[in-house]
């Protein structure tokens, strides 16, 4: 063989090896979705080959939601707390149902719970975290997206939202805030007689003394209604005031109104009243000049100018709030 013949054999088999170098298994669009990798496990001998369910288990997304029930069997406080809600919230959830329900009278054992937590609130722990004495951890559920509590055979819903600061609130459906509220004026009357005043001349007793409500002139049979929700501590007759009714109302508020020509119907000591229900009629019964409603609002047992003092009042999200929180209601309603 000649030396030419030779060199391009040689060069000839060079090439070829060159070109068998540049197969690979893995194609240039690695990140496509048919691209394979080898597994470097798969090509030892012995290796276990990993199982498929584990794997689609490993890989499926945590749930973003834990729904918790409890049935009410002492109260409602009770009930909460083996769901993992903590006290603070559980006193915050009190307050939110007062205007509908008085959870520490009107829960009767039997009635349910239901609540929505968030999952990345708690870290994904979502766990049932039970603690020394087998009631679930105080913040392993954090605060409820959702609560429904279905007393006897009504159901009663509220859900939380927060505010720029990240204050939380709970809301009714409609997006109105939940809990208890108050009415400034109890009736419709034609003008303010007369005003709170620490000093004033009192003109049936004819001495300076204190005027702890306002007087409110109304013909006499006006119906006066309860300005907010709460029980009845009197009901009756007293010196000055004549026919009364005093309410507690929830803390640290309560309320009085005077000389009531009469009482509403089935009302009692004890009896639980709703804010707007009527109580009562307006008269001249007591130290009246002439009819009015006399009406006082306590404050920690101390009495306030009911047409200044800071009460609760129902609030409303704004438009372009209300649109995102009915989305999010619609989603946490089908979960409760």
């Amino acid at each position: 063989m000649s030396s030419v013949c030779a060199a391009y054999l040689l060069t000839h088999q060079r090439v070829k090896r060159n070109d068998e170098a540049n197969v690979s298994l893995v194609s240039k669009d690695s990140t496509g979705a048919g691209a394979r990798v080898p597994n470097a496990a798969s090509a030892q001998p012995g290796a276990v080959p990993r199982d498929p369910a584990a794997a689609a288990q490993q890989a499926a997304p945590a749930p973003a939601f834990t729904v918790r029930k409890a049935a009410v069997k002492r109260t409602f406080a009770a009930a909460a707390q083996s769901m993992g809600v903590d006290a603070g919230t559980t006193a915050m959830l009190t307050r939110v149902f007062h205007d509908e329900l008085d959870l520490s009278r009107d829960l009767k054992p039997g009635d349910q719970l239901s609540a929505v937590f968030d999952n990345s609130a708690t870290d994904g722990n979502t766990s049932d975290t039970a603690s020394k004495d087998g009631v679930a951890s105080a913040d392993a559920a954090g605060e409820p997206l959702a609560v429904r509590i279905v007393h006897g055979a009504t159901t009663h819903e509220v859900f939380l939202h927060k505010d720029l600061q990240g204050k939380p609130f709970y809301y009714l459906k409609d997006g109105t805030s939940a809990g208890p509220a108050f009415e400034r004026y109890p009736l419709d009357f034609t003008r303010v007689s007369s005003e709170f005043s620490l000093r004033r001349f009192d003109p049936v007793v004819h001495r300076w003394q204190s005027h702890d409500g306002v007087d409110l002139a109304a013909p006499v049979g006006t119906p006066v209604r309860a300005t907010a929700r709460g029980v009845i501590r009197f009901i009756g007759h007293q010196t000055g005031y004549g026919k009364v009714v005093m309410i507690q109302n929830p803390p640290p508020y309560s309320t009085t109104f005077a000389h009531l020509s009469r009482f509403a119907k089935g009302l009692r000591h004890g009896s639980h009243v709703k804010r707007n229900q009527v109580i009562g009629y307006v008269g001249t019964t007591g130290w009246a000049t002439g009819p009015h409603l006399h009406y006082e609002v306590h404050v920690n047992n101390v009495p306030q100018d009911p047409l200044k003092v800071e009460l609760p009042q129902k609030t409303a999200l704004r438009a372009d709030e209300l649109q995102r929180f009915e989305a999010r209601v619609a989603q946490l309603t089908a979960l409760l």
